[in-house]
């Protein structure tokens, strides 16, 4: 390991399926992506990176602590308060790093800096503790109430239309924009660890109007629907906006999709122009580009995120190490790794002691081509969101994915090498599942909640958001 240690920049996105990546094997073809495809050409590109509880709080608790979410305490969604001893701005800041978070953090209480010598917060494009909104009545003279959500269109839904704002008043620009400032301003005597934490591709799908329109006039690829989805007579109309199960029409469905890809394409081209900006800073960073989750798009006419399904559950994972390291380039990982595996990966790249509390791995001897994973196993769960039936659980190895949902005991297996897309489910050949039930039951055997006696999984037993007798300030020994 080269004796400096490295400045590195974490970009998150909100909601950001891992095939919305253009050098991803199932990327669709007319996605552009090119900064996004040279970081990933220029490092390593972890294919099979995962949101172990899709969803925005426990995905940045365990992103933020490098633990599994039943390790942390939040297996759902919900904010609580935290009083975690060790997290990634922290032991860096510790460790003489200058860190500045910008965007979205998601954690509670709001404001709380969780380690961060300083943050711009805008933890979405409305309300009170909001740098963004700030930002846009200050600078922009915006007045209206919610100025970032003006066009009417659902923080949760599925409708896409360019959005009110023209891009240079956007979220994702205010936060390129403030990361241009803060490597300008910053302290150059010590190494910094910048957060760049974008609220784009979430809903409202609503791209700067030149992205949407350059993407409704492309041949877009529809939703994927597996031959186990949940069936729909067809496309209906007057369901809730912010149904997690429906069917669009094509016409509302390509406006979606239209959207999504395009605000996708203008988180790109705002990288693109940090890039521009500081190249010669960026040339010799630790860069990390990841999501907390994904979105179904209509996927086995699914919307939303918390669900273990491809579209939901895997996200880009992209890290390319300084170029004067020498690490080898278009280097790429097909075993599973995830959120937890982030902070470990930082500290041994700055030369730090990961702390014993993170469950997750350092990455660098897979970028390093010493090793080819760092565990056999990735397991993933949430509680249920939009349903209480819908708790879930699924481990994977990169090349099948096993699912269980706790409450209904419906089983999925996927052979993710020969079906990415997961349109047949293999859980019908009963001989293939034993396997599979026997090692989830071994992530599972310890925990209070009772899924499992140590010989079968238990369907029905109690499995909400927080672990039982959550407690802020302890962690958890179930991993």
């Amino acid at each position: 390991m080269p004796e400096s240690r490295p400045n590195i920049i974490l970009f998150i996105t909100d909601q950001q399926r891992g095939d919305c990546v253009g050098i991803d094997p199932c990327a669709p073809e007319a996605l552009q992506t090119p900064n996004l495809d040279w970081i990933g050409r220029t490092g390593t590109h972890f294919r099979r990176g995962y949101s172990e509880c899709p969803s925005c709080i426990p995905a940045r608790r365990s992103l933020m602590t490098g633990t599994a979410p039943a390790a942390n305490g939040v297996v759902g969604f919900q904010g609580v308060e935290w009083n975690t001893a060790h997290t990634l701005p922290g032991e860096l800041s510790r460790a003489g790093y200058q860190t500045q978070l910008i965007g979205k953090l998601h954690l509670h209480p709001v404001r709380k800096r969780y380690g961060f010598d300083h943050m711009l917060l805008a933890d979405a494009t409305r309300g009170r503790e909001n740098d963004y909104v700030d930002w846009l009545r200050d600078q922009h003279g915006r007045t209206e109430v919610d100025p970032g959500m003006a066009h009417g269109v659902s923080a949760n839904g599925w409708v896409g239309r360019p959005h009110h704002l023209p891009e240079e008043q956007m979220h994702t620009f205010w936060c390129i924009d403030q990361a241009m400032t803060f490597l300008k301003k910053r302290d150059p005597t010590v190494p910094f660890f910048l957060k760049i934490s974008m609220i784009d591709p979430h809903p409202p799908f609503t791209p700067p109007g030149f992205y949407y329109d350059r993407y409704i006039q492309r041949d877009l690829p529809g939703p994927v629907v597996g031959d186990w989805a949940p069936a729909f007579d067809g496309p209906q109309k007057g369901l809730d906006p912010n149904a997690s199960r429906i069917c669009l029409d094509e016409n509302d469905m390509r406006c979606s999709r239209a959207a999504y890809y395009g605000m996708v394409n203008f988180i790109d081209e705002q990288i693109g122009r940090l890039y521009q900006h500081a190249r010669g800073v960026l040339e010799n960073c630790l860069i990390i580009f990841t999501s907390d989750h994904g979105e179904m798009l209509g996927d086995h006419n699914l919307f939303r995120k918390t669900w273990p399904y491809e579209a939901s559950a895997r996200i880009p994972f992209i890290v390319r190490a300084p170029k004067s390291w020498g690490y080898p380039e278009e280097a790429v990982c097909d075993s599973p790794v995830g959120l937890q595996d982030i902070m470990p990966t930082v500290l041994d790249a700055a030369g730090l002691e990961v702390p014993e509390t993170c469950t997750g791995k350092s990455l660098l001897p897979i970028m390093r081509g010493e090793s080819e994973r760092v565990r056999d196993l990735l397991h993933g769960e949430h509680a249920g969101c939009y349903e209480y039936e819908q708790g879930n659980q699924y481990i994977t190895d990169g090349h099948h994915k096993y699912i269980w949902y706790t409450q209904t005991g419906t089983e999925h297996l996927f052979n993710l090498d020969e079906d990415p897309n997961e349109m047949h489910d293999l859980a019908l050949e009963a001989a293939r599942l034993a396997p599979w039930r026997e090692k989830l039951i071994g992530f599972l055997k310890d925990r209070p909640e009772g899924f499992t006696d140590g010989q079968k999984l238990i369907v029905g037993q109690e499995h909400r958001n927080l672990m039982p007798g959550y407690d802020p300030d302890r962690m958890y020994p179930f991993v």
